[in-house]
């Protein structure tokens, strides 16, 4: 015997709820011969007449009386429980991993989702820091954190900070004998704190434009690092010039402890982004990150 369908069903008690055909189709919004024939064929399958018809009125067979008296409660299970799964969706919870930069996690990323685990106490986070340029769907991230001009097209970008700018900076001590450069070239006749790549092992080249010229620095130094925690405390410590994010030198440079030198050949660009596949089937957890995250002017 051919099984029948859970829609038909609906429709058959409807029909019998309501004891006519024209009121059933129009509670259900379709047409009056369409509900019909949604019941003759649900009685051909099942090879039994579960309605009785006349010109006045339609009521249930006994054999249909017995199925909907069976059936009715349980549909009445399944479909709270669908609701239920459907409200589990709308909630935010589960893990959302995200690969980013440790600047950009510890100014951009972090203190706008502290507050936000702390309301929604089912949400977590992962967070790994990474310089390179992570493949986040062969590494399975929910999403990663990269300035907006190494952004793949592919993929979907949300920002999440202002622009940003690099400069060079160095503590008045270091400069205080020393003939500040003018140019690029000029610093490689000066002592400079070195970024060290984590992800693939050579030095940061540091990078300047100014009129349209573009010019990689490639420095020399007694210090190297791969952290900008420890670049910064080396330059306050007067051992040369470094390359950093004005937003991480600017309270200092407030407080007279760094100046800076090539401001000229130091101009914005797209600052933190975040990114995540266009593929990427979201959940309310992953959307709530989202607009956590994204910058607002």
């Amino acid at each position: 015997m051919a099984q029948a369908k859970l829609d038909d069903v609906e429709v058959l008690l409807t029909v019998a709820r309501e004891g006519s055909f024209t009121r059933a189709a129009a509670l259900l919004g379709v047409s009056q011969s369409a509900l019909s024939q949604t019941v003759r064929a649900l009685e051909a399958r099942i090879g039994i007449r579960l309605l009785d018809r006349t010109t006045r009125s339609v009521a249930p067979t006994n054999a249909g009386a017995r199925l909907l008296e069976r059936v009715s409660p349980k549909l009445e299970e399944i479909r709270a429980e669908i609701a239920a799964l459907s409200a589990l969706k709308e909630t935010p919870a589960g893990t959302i991993r995200i690969t980013s930069a440790e600047h950009a996690a510890r100014t951009a990323v972090w203190p706008r989702l502290a507050p936000l685990l702390k309301a929604y106490p089912d949400v977590n986070v992962e967070i790994i820091t990474d310089y390179g340029l992570t493949d986040i769907v062969a590494e399975r991230y929910d999403a990663g954190v990269r300035l907006g001009e190494m952004v793949a097209k592919d993929m979907i970008a949300v920002p999440i900070g202002p622009e940003q700018r690099m400069i060079v900076v160095a503590a008045p001590a270091y400069l205080q004998d020393r003939v500040a450069p003018t140019t690029p070239q000029g610093l490689l006749a000066h002592a400079c704190i070195n970024l060290r790549l984590p992800t693939h092992g050579g030095l940061y080249a540091w990078e300047f434009e100014k009129d349209g010229h573009e010019i990689n620095v490639r420095v020399e130094g007694q210090c190297v690092f791969n952290t900008l925690a420890l670049i910064l405390e080396a330059t306050l410590d007067g051992l040369g010039f470094s390359f950093m994010p004005q937003e991480a030198a600017q309270p200092h440079l407030a407080a007279g402890t760094l100046c800076t030198v090539l401001e000229d050949w130091c101009p914005s660009y797209p600052g933190f982004h975040l990114f995540y596949s266009s593929r990427r089937q979201p959940s309310a957890a992953f959307a709530l990150v989202v607009d956590a995250l994204r910058y607002r002017a």
